[in-house]
């Protein structure tokens, strides 16, 4: 190898970063295939003859590393913040409205752009170099998914072949997404294959970027694109966001085209009912508009909430609805005996994909809205992701519509259904095969005990066959067992069967929460976890310990009590401690670095459907200024927040006199408490 030799490997690797700079960013080819892939040809060839030259930047890394066996945690340097969600131009005016009165100032630039339906992640280069990627996760921890990022073409692994300056350390934050061709494409794969087809782009990115394999993640076409980044060098700085997104176009970066700096937020607006419309002629999914401060120091000003940017919003459209008919009514049974009614539709598409069942929640909810088969119904996505039955349209019936009677025995044990109160009507057989299954599922879930490879086809063949009877028996299974099983080799056996030993030292709260004690959810469990510190000193509790704890009422208590007075419970645990399954005294707590807990003291219970956050999100946020998040309304209870259908914790709440207020009163709260400590 001589110095020519090495300036035509440079100087092959420089060329081949330019025409994919031109060909994935740009859309703007400036050769042919053939042309391409003559020089790619060389560039291997060299890399053959003299492997010391290779480097992970080299155009040929994109595919290539061996399979993971897991993904490694990343804690991000900075956090990848949520944001708040406008879902009316009303909410619009009031977010430019709280920008003016914070900046003191009527002259407010945005920038608004399109609100890709993908996967967040964040990449990282040092001098140019892409050295690793990550998911969102939690804003705070994702998992490096590095190998996988590389064979997206629009993410390039070195800033260097650019004319512009690069910084010493940089973060990018963008979208991977797949485009609605591309999913038709790995959707008619799939129907080939006569594998199952997948649900929607979002969820098929998101699944594609978490595969082990990179070499199946790099057939899957995904694409990305940039928008923001954090620079990390002195010589290298901006005034605005828009400048910043020009900068990172001009670096290699695929950047949104139908990015707009607006003057004032009536731009904002006419921008947003734009895409409205338009919307629908993109060739990805879109859930919104992302509207951004545009003037970086303005940001800085106006600061962060613990979960979102405050100089940023996104302005949500009303959800999309479509009307469909109810072909017939169905019960599913849940890993707690609960029977719920299940609207089998007839399958309509609905926000970029097709709805075939939507669960009807309960007998209350059924009777309430009067759902009958036969019925013409309007359905939606809510939150864009679960689909519901939001009316019946009476106007349609034609009096052939049948009501549905509940069945008074389990449609899979036949054992008679017990009437839990008004709302829930159970299957009280424990050893009803669904409800088996569900508690199985439960237990292996990522919030419980995290046992992957285990998924609902493995666990409705074990049930079947009686191999497992409870989840203590996925302690008991070995190889010969497992390679009897359906489509079961010998690598995915032992993957399943690492997993599981892997999973016998959780957390308390983890624990509590895998093993389906009736009311006890993964706030509760992690109270349960906080207060008794061990689970010897659960087991042991009387009724009054439980009672006491904070947040916990009298019915969860006498759950919880009665669960650990079952025989059947204790024998499952007994088998649990004897397959060495004990949880450890490490407790899942929030972060409590926060040194201002400026709800101290205060209760709050969320009821109804919320608009702008999600009921867990908004329990996190108080919890984390130091409030706590109860499910029973009482006479301490600080503040009740309803949303849409509150139900009787709301009535409950007048009757005790306790205030009730809407989830806009409650972030204006948060909103007033936190500049009061600022």
């Amino acid at each position: 190898m001589n110095q020519d030799t090495i300036d035509q490997y440079e100087k092959l690797k420089k060329t081949l970063r330019e025409y994919g700079y031109n060909y994935y960013v740009l859309d703007n080819p400036t050769v042919t295939d053939d042309e391409y892939d003559t020089i790619y040809r060389k560039l291997l060839e060299i890399e053959k003859d003299f492997p010391q030259l290779l480097t992970p930047d080299s155009p040929s890394q994109r595919v290539g590393d061996k399979p993971l066996s897991q993904f490694k945690n990343v804690n991000h340097k900075n956090p990848l913040y949520s944001l708040d969600n406008a879902l009316s131009d009303d909410d619009l005016k009031e977010f430019d409205k709280k920008i003016k009165d914070k900046i003191d100032s009527n002259d407010i630039e945005y920038v608004a752009e399109l609100k890709i339906d993908g996967l967040a992640v964040n990449l990282n280069y040092e001098n140019g170099i892409f050295v690793l990627g990550s998911t969102r996760g939690d804003g705070k921890t994702g998992e490096d998914v590095t190998l996988n990022l590389k064979t997206i073409n629009s993410i390039p692994l070195n800033l260097n072949f650019t004319d512009s300056s690069v910084p010493k350390l940089l973060e990018v934050r963008g979208e991977v997404y797949l485009s609605k061709d591309n999913f038709e494409k790995l959707n008619n794969i799939q129907k080939e294959n006569n594998k199952p087809l997948y649900a929607n782009p979002r969820n098929s990115a998101a699944g594609s970027l978490r595969q082990l394999d990179p070499s199946t993640t790099s057939k899957r076409n995904l694409d990305i694109y940039a928008y923001t980044a954090i620079i990390d060098d002195k010589d290298i700085s901006f005034k605005t966001h828009y400048e910043t997104m020009i900068y990172l176009k001009n670096v290699g970066f695929r950047i949104n085209k139908n990015i707009k700096l607006c003057k004032n937020i009536e731009e904002v607006q006419e921008f947003c009912d734009y895409w409205k419309q338009e919307r629908k002629n993109l060739d990805h999914d879109m859930d919104g508009i992302v509207v951004k401060v545009n003037n970086i120091e303005y940001q800085k000003i106006l600061g962060f909430t613990s979960k979102s940017p405050k100089w940023a919003i996104a302005y949500k459209y009303p959800a999309e609805q479509a009307l469909t008919k109810v072909e017939d009514i169905t019960i599913q049974v849940g890993r707690l005996g609960a029977l719920t009614p299940i609207a089998e539709l007839t399958p309509v598409r609905l926000g970029g994909s097709t709805i075939s069942r939507a669960s009807l929640h309960n007998y209350e909810e059924l009777k309430r809205k009067d759902i009958r088969v036969g019925d013409n119904v309007i359905v939606e996505k809510a939150a864009e992701i679960i689909p519901q039955v939001v009316k019946v349209v009476i106007e349609m019936r034609t009096g052939e519509e049948k009501e549905f009677i509940y069945p008074e025995n389990c449609p899979v044990c036949h054992t008679p259904v017990i009437n839990d109160g008004d709302t829930i009507i159970r299957c009280p057989n424990f050893k009803c095969k669904q409800q088996i299954k569900g508690r199985i599922e439960n237990f292996v879930s990522r919030d419980a005990m995290k046992i992957e490879s285990i998924g609902e086809s493995l666990i409705e063949q074990l049930v079947d066959k009686e191999i497992v009877k409870d989840f203590s028996d996925l302690y008991s299974l070995d190889s010969e067992t497992l390679l009897k099983i359906d489509r079961m080799g010998e690598k995915s056996v032992n993957k399943i069967l690492a997993n599981i030993e892997a999973s016998k030292n959780p957390t308390l709260e983890k624990f509590i929460y895998s093993i389906g004690i009736k009311q006890v959810g993964q706030e509760t469990a992690k109270d349960l976890a906080n207060h008794f510190k061990s689970f010897d000193n659960l087991t042991s509790a009387t009724l009054e310990d439980f009672v006491s704890v904070f947040g916990i009422g009298k019915i969860t208590a006498q759950c919880v009590y009665d669960y650990f007075k079952d025989m059947d419970n204790l024998d499952i645990l007994a088998k649990l401690k004897g397959y060495n399954v004990v949880p450890s005294q490490k407790l899942d707590i929030l972060d409590d670095n926060l040194e201002i807990k400026i709800l101290n003291g205060l209760k709050f219970v969320f009821t109804g459907t919320l608009n702008k956050l999600t009921r867990d999100e908004a329990g996190k946020l108080v919890e984390k200024l130091g409030a706590k998040v109860t499910n029973t309304v009482t006479k301490q209870t600080s503040y009740v927040v309803v949303g849409d259908n509150p139900g009787s914790k709301a009535d409950k709440a007048e009757k005790l006199k306790v205030r009730v207020i809407t989830e806009n009163e409650f972030l204006e709260i948060i909103s007033d408490k936190e500049s009061q400590e600022i």
